[in-house]
């Protein structure tokens, strides 16, 4: 087995001793620094490689915290003002994963960069810590790359807040495919539109 594979056996056992130990250890190291901060290279290299990570200007690495816990309706002193159904506060659950909201925090902050992918990388009670590649399109070294140079087409604009990220096209649903999945495509609403409008032909 190459190098790459034993880190990624190692990573699969997270409850084994010598993890348990690095990991809290890492996250009173992660909890003292800022929401957003800069890597000089990926915590685990064998996923950020997987992912699209290569190291060579333009690529970095950021570490995102996101705090962990549900979505609660942001509304005045719990007042919904409508049907019982819907008068629902407290355990409510946010439509996208925590994964995809620290790429949002990412690509929010760095306006300059795109986001390519993310993985997790640590936890505690109080938030979810995400390492987040993101790439440089205005360098030579990626406009020049083959493989990378794609994500310099200005459609891909802050791809992270428009679910088009792996986190954010598990959230939308679009990661199966065969029968029942036709209702997903191209988007759920965009389904909806196409079967509940009313389409007159003018020669009828």
């Amino acid at each position: 087995m190459g190098a790459y594979k034993y880190l990624e056996e190692i990573w699969k056992k997270k409850q084994s001793d010598a993890m348990r130990f690095l990991q809290r250890v890492r996250c009173w190291e992660y909890r003292q620094a800022v929401a957003v901060t800069r890597l000089s290279r990926p915590t685990r290299i064998d996923k950020a490689r997987r992912l699209g990570y290569k190291n060579k200007q333009g690529v970095v690495i950021y570490r995102v915290r996101v705090r962990r816990g549900g979505r609660k309706r942001p509304n005045p002193k719990g007042i919904t003002y409508g049907k019982p159904v819907h008068s629902g506060v407290n355990q409510l659950k946010n439509q996208r994963s925590l994964r995809a909201t620290a790429e949002e925090k990412a690509g929010r902050a760095l306006g300059n960069l795109r986001v390519l992918n993310s993985y997790w990388v640590n936890q505690d009670g109080t938030y979810k810590y995400f390492e987040v590649i993101l790439v440089d399109p205005s360098h030579n070294a990626i406009r020049g790359d083959a493989r990378l140079k794609w994500i310099t087409n200005p459609t891909h604009k802050h791809r992270e807040l428009r679910g088009l990220t792996a986190a954010g096209k598990k959230a939308r649903g679009l990661q199966g495919g065969g029968n029942k999945y036709d209702k997903k495509r191209p988007s759920v609403r965009a389904v909806w539109k196409k079967n509940n409008a009313v389409k007159l032909r003018r020669y009828r």
